[in-house]
């Protein structure tokens, strides 16, 4: 056998060993998988593995993603190649963990094929790419029992909560009936419902009826929500009662509250010092009522108050807001940035939040009884750290034109956390142990008799009255604040008209309304994958300068105060002779004030100056030692493999020699 027939032989067998290696090595380690990410985003949390294991019937998930098509289109498009090879791990691991019970099926849809006809049928979304080529990407789940759940579309900005979205959709299809949550509130959180002369007078005017909130909207893709009037007398047929912004209720409604939290109901309920998405309006554009609300009567029987005009404030926490078109952004004392270490970590409602927005958030205060011991338990929630306090506004005047400065003045660091949001379980007693007295209007008769037409009813007064105290435990959530779930604050708006939730806010109490309603598996995933790594340096060192800026400043406002009163009490006491004099003096304290009020921005411009200059710095050696580190590994090997191989070449000449 010659060289060349032995060398094509070798080649063969070499190809054929390789091959067969890598087959082998495909099979054997098809189960071993290492999650790297952070927040192992490629691994099953237990919530899902325990939704998977109540599984009592087997459950088919077809995921559509036109993988022809894709490569046919834009780059746009084809980003989403990555978000699929990663929904497409996340879902083996589902078929992995449900042993047996989960089966799935990947398709490709292709133009004018059976495969398309379904996904349409299914409700998937559809968007054309190129010629007769169409995008889909989205999923179903079939059972055996013919429930049908979709996905219409992996949106990008879902992608952080895919498998909440995924084990949502299997919980639900496993569960027959749906939660019953009834919202109480005074405000149009459902939306407004205008019929009549007045839907015709809006339309008139070129206006339309406000939408529900988009909270409302995530409530409605999972339970089945009512709205609950604000002047009812008994609230039946609700599992979870959710109150938002109780203003003014009157005391038959407080007195259902009371009765439904009595008999097992559970209930959450949004109270707050000043809330900014109570906007509504009279004839000549004025606050009709202030946007206040509480029920501090249910509170304290329950074992919390929340004092009126008292807010909570965190000079760690606090967010810059832009209060003016054309101002710059300014902290805001009243506008509060809550990271991980404000929530509770043992609680199942809080442990897995990041970050949580509030506006002007109120106070919860525990309420004891002459022993100084609580009458309930308290789980706090949410509170601020340990250098929270709380403040409060010097009149009506604060709200008028609110000032950063002004508001930061009336705020001092405290000793100890501030609590905003709580949990509180215990056997209730009754607000209203002796029950209330309502009065009912009387019925008008549809054919009266002549006789009765001279005689006017009077008003009928009667008692209500129900349980003194629960028989088994309660449990109600209390927050104090209702704007962190509003739009303004709990969502943004996108390019394509879609609100996405900013921060955890609107998981706060989705967290919370699943945990009351017993689905607390779906707690867990909601926040997964949705936190972004602080720069603490650079807080620490934006936060110390600023600290020494609000001091500048504040001495500032306090020294033009004191000379705005100086010049007014000159001018009242002057004789009219000296008008002149006291104009001069006017003009020369003016240019004094002007002068010292240049220095003095002067030296806040250094601090910031230094503070930028700072960051800078950090950023520079930070961007650095990024670019440096990937060059240093490399030259570091090479290094090692140069003296590896000088010392193996001078082992090897030492032996050639010694032969």
């Amino acid at each position: 056998m010659n060289k060349t027939i032995r060398a094509v032989l070798a080649v063969i067998l070499i190809g054929i060993i390789t091959f067969s290696v890598i087959n082998i090595c495909q099979n054997l380690g098809g189960n071993l998988r290492a999650d790297i990410t952070d927040q192992h985003l490629y691994t099953l949390s237990q919530g899902t593995k325990t939704i998977l294991a109540k599984l009592n019937q087997p459950l088919t998930l077809k995921l559509y993603y036109a993988r022809t098509g894709v490569r046919k289109a834009p780059d746009q498009i084809k980003f989403y190649s990555n978000y699929y090879y990663f929904v497409k791990a996340l879902l083996e691991e589902y078929t992995r963990a449900a042993k047996g019970m989960v089966k799935l099926e990947i398709i490709d849809p292709r133009p004018f094929s059976a495969e398309e006809q379904n996904a349409l049928r299914y409700g998937l979304k559809r968007f054309p790419i190129v010629g007769e080529e169409n995008f889909f990407f989205g999923l179903v789940l079939q059972t055996q029992f013919g429930v049908v759940k979709t996905i219409p579309f992996f949106a990008p900005n879902r992608q952080n909560f895919v498998e909440y979205d995924i084990s949502h959709l299997i919980d639900t299809a496993i569960v027959r009936e749906k939660k019953r949550i009834g919202i109480l509130s005074s405000l149009p959180v459902m939306g407004e419902d205008v019929t009549g002369y007045m839907a015709q007078l809006m339309r008139m005017q070129g206006k339309t009826p406000s939408p529900s909130w988009a909270i409302v909207e995530h409530l409605k893709q999972k339970y089945d929500v009512t709205k609950v009037k604000t002047d009812t007398e008994d609230i039946n047929n609700v599992d979870i009662l959710l109150v938002i912004h109780p203003k003014d209720l009157p005391e038959k409604t407080q007195f259902a509250i009371d009765q439904f939290v009595l008999k097992g109901g559970r209930a959450i309920v949004c109270v707050d010092p000043r809330c900014f998405a109570d906007n509504t309006r009279g004839p000549m554009g004025r606050q009709q009522s202030e946007p206040v609300s509480g029920l501090n009567r249910l509170l304290k029987t329950w074992g919390v108050e929340m004092p009126e005009d008292t807010f909570a404030g965190d000079r760690s926490l606090m967010i810059y807001a832009q209060l003016e078109r054309n101002g710059r952004a300014q902290p805001l004392i009243g506008y509060l940035n809550l990271p991980r270490e404000s929530f509770n970590s043992t609680s199942v409602i809080s442990a897995n939040l990041n970050e949580v927005r509030m506006l002007f958030p109120g106070v919860l205060l525990n309420v004891t009884d002459a022993n100084g011991r609580s009458t309930n338990q308290i789980t706090p929630l949410v509170q601020t750290t340990n250098r929270g306090n709380t403040w409060k506004v010097q009149g009506p005047w604060d709200w008028i034109r609110i000032n950063p400065d002004t508001m930061l003045s009336y705020f001092s660091d405290g000793t100890k956390p501030v609590m905003m949001g709580c949990m509180i379980t215990g056997r209730f007693e009754s607000a209203f142990p002796n029950g209330i007295e309502v009065t009912d209007e009387p019925k008008e008769d549809k054919n009266p008799d002549a006789a009765d037409k001279s005689k006017k009813k009077e008003p009928v007064k009667k008692t209500l009255t129900g349980l003194t105290e629960a028989s088994k435990d309660c449990a109600v959530v209390v927050f104090a604040d209702v704007d962190f779930i509003s739009d303004v604050v709990a969502y943004q708006n996108t390019f394509f008209g879609v609100k996405v939730p900013v921060a955890n806010n609107s998981d706060l109490l989705l967290n919370a309304i699943d945990d009351m309603g017993g689905s607390s598996e779906l707690i867990a995933l909601r926040s997964r994958g949705n936190f972004q790594r602080p720069f603490t340096v650079v807080e620490k060192i934006r936060r110390t300068a600023e600290k020494e800026t609000a001091k500048q400043e504040a001495a500032i406002n306090e020294q033009i105060a004191g000379f705005k009163k100086q010049l007014q009490s000159i001018v009242s006491s002057a004789k009219q002779g000296e008008q002149k004099v006291v104009e001069a003096s006017i003009v020369e304290k003016q240019r004094n004030l002007e002068l010292k009020i240049r220095q003095a921005q002067g030296k806040l411009r250094d601090i910031q100056f230094e503070r930028r200059r700072e960051i800078d710095h950090l950023g520079a050696i930070l961007q650095n030692a990024n670019m440096l580190s990937a060059s240093g590994a490399i030259l570091l090997i090479a290094i090692i493999l140069s003296i590896r191989r000088a010392f193996l070449r001078r082992r090897y000449v030492t032996r050639r020699s010694d032969a």
